[in-house]
């Protein structure tokens, strides 16, 4: 570099003299000689470099007699602050090669929960800013700029505290009672025949503040145990409160009737012409003993039929094919009154 130098200098003060012999007073040669001479001395003792100087993200090279980075500046117009970032320092001298990084601080905001501040900064970019400013940014935290962003004079920087959690509640869940029919019990008399258990229901329920303002959310309902139900028995006797049984809901009464079919019914008696006067199951036909066609209705099904009362499916018949049904009577007389009628029959669980 010492070499490299000193050959500048010497073209520099070689062209001092030359031009200084040029242009000099002719009529006084020797003044005009000693004049360039000191010119080219002085020309001389000026050291040429070649610097890399990097500003706002641009980079540069640049030919200088500067000896100072601060002098450098200087020869480039710029003022510097005790704000701006200048690297190396000022007093650093020059060599070639030198690369100077130089960054004005500009004015910006930051704003947070708990109010705004503008500084004036040289950081490098946003990130850099929060840290020197001594904000800590946390995981979940949000930042109106990325950190990577340089710094924009006049701009606003916005930071949002953010946290979230979440938190489970348990809830107990009654049992609900259910109103078994039973044909056991007399009428009007109830029996528990399960006292039932209480369930259990989670809730997690998640939680997000931004700077104070909480807002919720379900994020999911499990069921932790099934509550068992608690079943009471409540007697009807001989099917005598059979048709008064909508009174209990619907619900309930499907625990005692399992459907409904409409059938065309008629009546016989034990004493009809060609009959044995026994069923298909065994007990003699009478009232309560019903025929059917078995693919319909399954022998010894239990069943309730208004105004008639509740029957077996006990007996079958050549005639009773499809939905016909045959109502067994004690009497000759009760049959005939019956006579022929629809009715709806109800299979019994």
């Amino acid at each position: 570099m010492i070499g490299r130098g000193y050959s500048k200098a010497s073209w520099l003060a070689t062209s001092v003299l030359l031009l200084g012999l040029v242009i000099g007073n002719i009529s006084h040669p020797t003044a005009a000689w000693a004049a360039t001479e000191k010119a080219a001395k002085a020309a001389a003792n000026a050291i040429s470099h070649i610097v890399t100087f990097t500003s706002n993200g641009a980079t540069t090279q640049h030919a200088t007699t500067a000896k100072t980075v601060g002098d450098f500046l200087k020869e480039r117009g710029l003022v510097v602050t005790e704000a701006d970032y200048v690297s190396p320092s000022l007093a650093s001298e020059l060599a070639d090669n030198t690369a100077i990084t130089y960054r004005a601080a500009v004015p910006v905001t930051i704003v947070t929960s708990r109010g705004s501040k503008t500084v004036t900064s040289s950081a490098i970019d946003v990130g850099t800013l929060l840290e020197n400013e001594s904000i800590d940014i946390g995981p979940r935290d949000e930042v109106s700029a990325p950190f990577s962003d340089g710094l924009v004079a006049g701009e606003r920087i916005r930071v949002v505290r953010v946290a979230q959690w979440t938190k489970s509640t348990k809830q107990s869940i009654a049992p609900r009672t259910i109103t078994k029919l039973v044909f056991s019990l007399p009428p009007g008399t109830t029996r528990i025949i399960a006292h039932g258990v209480r369930g259990e229901r989670e809730t997690i329920v998640g939680f997000v503040q931004r700077d104070g303002l909480t807002k919720h959310r379900v994020i999911a309902t499990r069921i932790v145990r099934k509550a068992r139900a608690r079943i009471i028995a409540r007697g009807i006797g001989e099917y005598a409160a059979f048709e008064q049984m909508a009174k209990f809901g619907l619900q309930k009464t499907s625990y005692i009737a399992a459907s409904a079919i409409s059938m065309m019914a008629t009546a016989y008696t034990a004493q009809c012409g060609g009959c044995s006067g026994y069923t298909a199951i065994g007990p003699r036909a009478g009232h309560g003993i019903v025929a059917v066609d078995p693919r319909v209705i399954p022998l010894g099904t239990r069943l309730y039929i208004p105004g008639y009362g509740p029957a077996i499916a006990g007996d079958t018949g050549g005639a009773i094919v499809g939905n016909r049904i045959d109502l067994g009577f004690n009497s000759l007389s009760d049959a005939m009154q019956f006579g022929r009628r629809p009715v709806t029959v109800y299979r019994l669980r």
